[in-house]
Order: structure tokens, then sequence, then C-alpha cells
């Protein structure tokens, strides 16, 4: 397949070694004084890399690769970790997929396919007011999964990541019994569009629910996640729901 992959210039690279380090998936190693890409499935293509090399030898390309294999990278992680008499927990907390269970929350009702009104001061009052309702990790587009457990029968959140900042109940009104992913296309590289396809097409998704800020940049985040529904060619409920800079619901 092809694939955003990097690429690395050995007559630019100094050896310093700042890439391998920055390499969570273990892609890149240190041959004969110089970084070298090891294994096409081991790079996820995200580029945590580049802004570390000092010598700038470190670039995207365009090319045909090996997908990239997150059970293969945990599986590396794990067997270097046991060598050293670690866990992966306990050495990658960033990178573990993993689904969180509030089932005592669950207990006080909103089922998964409950449609709650929106409403900032009685969710305040509520038995969870202050409480986490994340479910899964990690939350960043790029960094999902693409079949994780979670997404089976999920209620899908596609969320800019300022508006759990603008909005004061965002984990009640808005995380509490969805799947949630963020992104915000102003900063991240790339279109989200494919990967939100590959979500939506290989999983029982059951409702998309995009929240975006007022702000035009945040667009780029509803076009890719309407465009993901399109290509995936299923009939999935959905809707926008758009928060204004000071923290309100806009009418859409």
């Amino acid at each position: 397949m092809k694939r955003r992959m990097i690429q690395i210039d050995e007559n630019a690279c100094t050896g310093c070694g700042l890439c391998a380090e920055a390499c969570h998936e273990g892609a890149i190693g240190m041959v004969d004084g110089k970084a070298k890409l090891l294994r096409d499935d081991y790079c996820d293509g995200l580029g945590d890399c580049l802004p570390t090399c000092p010598a700038d030898a470190i670039s995207f390309v365009e090319r045909e690769a090996a997908p990239y294999d997150e059970a293969a990278v945990l599986a590396n992680k794990q067997k270097k970790m046991q060598q050293q008499g670690m866990s992966l927990h306990a050495g990658f907390p960033g990178s573990r997929m993993r689904e969180i269970k509030r089932e005592a929350l669950d207990s006080h009702g909103c089922p998964g396919s409950k449609v709650h009104e929106m409403n900032p001061a009685a969710a305040a009052q509520g038995p969870a007011a202050g409480t986490s309702q994340l479910r899964q990790w990690p939350v960043q587009i790029k960094l999902a999964p693409v079949n994780a457990p979670y997404f089976s029968g999920a209620n899908l959140l596609i969320a800019a990541d300022c508006t759990a900042y603008a909005y004061g109940s965002f984990h009640n009104d808005f995380i509490r019994n969805r799947v949630t992913l963020i992104g915000c296309p102003k900063l991240d590289e790339g279109d989200y569009a494919e990967k939100l396809t590959q979500i939506i097409a290989d999983n029982e998704i059951k409702s998309v629910t995009i929240v975006r800020m007022e702000v035009p940049c945040c667009g780029g985040l509803e076009q890719a996640a309407k465009r993901a529904l399109q290509a995936s060619g299923k009939f999935i409920p959905w809707q926008v729901i758009t928060i204004s800079i000071d923290g309100r619901i806009l009418d859409n």
C-alpha cells in the first residue's frame, strides 16, 4: 500500500540519535553511526522524530510500504521492557490502548442510546459532576487504532480539542457514554477523513456527534467527518454541534 513515511537523509544525518529516542514505535535505529528506518511496519507516519532532528535530515515521503502494524509494535515494546524487568504499562503509558470502565457512573442512568438534553446547570448538579467520563485511550484521531474493540457499537464523538476547554460541562454533556476522538485541523498535518472513514467503515458505529468551535478553522474537522461518513457507505445518525468561544452551544 502507498502511505506517508519518514525518509532519512544519511548524508545530512549527524548521528546524534535523538530521532531514535523520539520514535516510540522503535522504527528508527542507529546503524554505523547513522539513523536508519529499520522496519516500515513499525513507522506510523506521524513524524514524532521530525522536530527532534537538529540537522533537518528527516522528511515525509509518499511511497509503497507495509501497513503500520500496531500489534507488532506493542509486542516488540513488551519484549524490550521484559528484558529490562519492566512492564509495557510502566514504560510506555502514552501508547497503550486502554478501555476505561465506568460502570459505577452508568448506574445513574444515561444509557448509550439515550438522547441527552444538553443542560450544563443540571449536569453540574448530577452525581457525576467533576468526574471524568472518558472511556478509552488514546483520544487523538491520529493515534487511535482503527479496529480498537471499544469502537464496536459505539456512539462516536469527534471533537475539536478546544471544545473541552470552552464548554464547561463537556464531559457530562458530550463525552459521557461516547467514544471520544479529538483533533485540530489547524495544527495537525494532513486530513482526518481517511482515518475516520476507516474507523466508521470497519466498525459498528451507532451514531456520530461532531463538536466544533465557531472559528473557521474548525470547519476542516467538520468537513472531514462528513466526508468520512459519506465515504463509509453507511447510513448512521449524525449531528454537528458548534460551541462559541465564550462557551455557549450555538444554533446550527
